[in-house]
């Protein structure tokens, strides 16, 4: 047997000339010159900026939104302890230190960069620093306000003086 061998030419297609000049202008066309490139990153940039910018002021806000809770639910378990008891329960806030303590309890700190501070009797003032609202049996207190405060968000934890009620209220300076 005899082995032959083929001879194989690759051979171009014919191309019309037009379809030529409408592929060389669709690859002249397609995708972004890198100036539109960079005014897409940097609108993105902007966008990304803003919402960060958002999301941390929400943070803050419910910081202090839950710090308020916190405290108003703490002092509404020294009210019902005076209760149930049957004698006066104190409630002491530390403006110098930022913090609080219920009944001679442990001290709760509020978070970095809160501030607090107590509206509340004369004779409640034990020093400079320290303000206290004393809840009695009957479930009424010597009342006042216990204001805490980050930046611009401020939240105000009322004490009535007649019934020992507990209310949040946001006080927020508004621009």
């Amino acid at each position: 047997m005899s082995r032959g061998y083929a001879n194989i030419e690759h051979r171009r297609p014919a191309v019309c000339p037009d379809a030529v000049d409408s592929r060389a202008r669709l690859t002249s066309q397609a995708g972004f010159t890198l100036l539109e490139m960079l005014a897409v990153i940097l609108l993105i940039g902007i966008a990304a900026a803003a919402v960060a910018v958002s999301v941390t002021q929400g943070l803050a806000s419910a910081r202090v939104s839950a710090a308020g809770g916190e405290l108003a639910a703490a002092l509404r378990g020294v009210r019902t302890q005076a209760i149930v008891h049957g004698n006066e329960h104190t409630f002491d806030v530390d403006t110098r230190d930022n913090t609080y303590r219920a009944d001679n309890g442990p001290s709760v700190r509020l978070p970095s960069g809160m501030r607090i501070g107590i509206t509340s009797a004369k004779e409640d003032q034990v020093n400079s620093y320290t303000g206290r609202i004393r809840f009695f049996p009957d479930g009424s207190s010597t009342g006042g306000h216990i204001t805490l405060q980050r930046e611009q968000r401020q939240w105000r934890v009322n004490v009535s003086w007649l019934t020992g009620a507990v209310s949040v209220a946001d006080v927020s300076v508004k621009r």
